[in-house]
Order: structure tokens, then sequence, then C-alpha cells
């Protein structure tokens, strides 16, 4: 029985990890995780924040997946766009998803992110 998602692996070209660790800490805030040894000879890094947590290992012939993402959930959501335009990151809104206020995002290397945010109840 599954009983809760550990993580979301993303992938990246070798050498990438400084612009990576310079996006997923510095401007998503996130932590960076020591691998554990047999693992980090491999390359690429882990982050977390709070129960978030995206493993990027290194591919050789890396190309960015063009509609496979992880959906991060966020509080503030016009404040996180914001970061992320002050950082030089483009930020595409979306409103196709009922309920939820919601953009689209790459990291460094291309990687698709979706951060979403649910809107307050307006029910009368």
């Amino acid at each position: 029985m599954l009983i809760a998602l550990d993580h979301v692996q993303l992938a990246a070209p070798p050498g990438s990890e400084p612009a990576l660790r310079a996006f997923y800490t510095g401007v998503l805030g996130m932590t960076e995780v020591p691998k554990p040894a047999p693992l980090a000879a491999r390359g690429g890094c882990w982050f977390e924040a709070g129960f978030v947590r995206l493993h990027v290992g290194v591919e050789a012939d890396f190309r960015p997946a063009r509609k496979a993402h992880p959906g991060l959930r966020v509080r503030g959501i016009a404040a996180y766009a914001a970061r992320l335009t002050a950082a030089g990151t483009r930020v595409t809104w979306d409103d196709a998803l009922p309920d939820h206020a919601r953009f689209y995002a790459a990291d460094p290397v291309g990687n698709r992110l979706e951060f979403l945010e649910p809107l307050p109840d307006r029910r009368p």
C-alpha cells in the first residue's frame, strides 16, 4: 500500500550543480541535504523544504522534459512569483486549474516546475 511520496527526481547535465544550488537554495529557499556517500560520487544535489524533497541527478545526455514536472504548493504565490522574477526566472501564469492560482517556471537547466496555491473559499 502506498503511504506517501518520498521525493521527486529531476535530471540535469553534468557540471550544473553550482547553478542548481544557487537556484534551489537561493531563489526557492530550499535547504541542500547531503547525499549519502555511495550516491554522492554520482553528482547531483538533493534539496528539501518542509515535506518537499527534490533530488536532482546527473544525466550525461540530459534533455529537460517538456511536459513532466513536479507541482509545488506554495503559500503567498504572488510574492513567490515576484521572487523568481527578481532572480531573472521567467514566470508564466496559468488560470486553467479551477480554485487555484498557479504559474510555471523553469530551473537553470530547463526543468519545468509548477507552483500552485489554492484560492480562498469564496462561498457566501
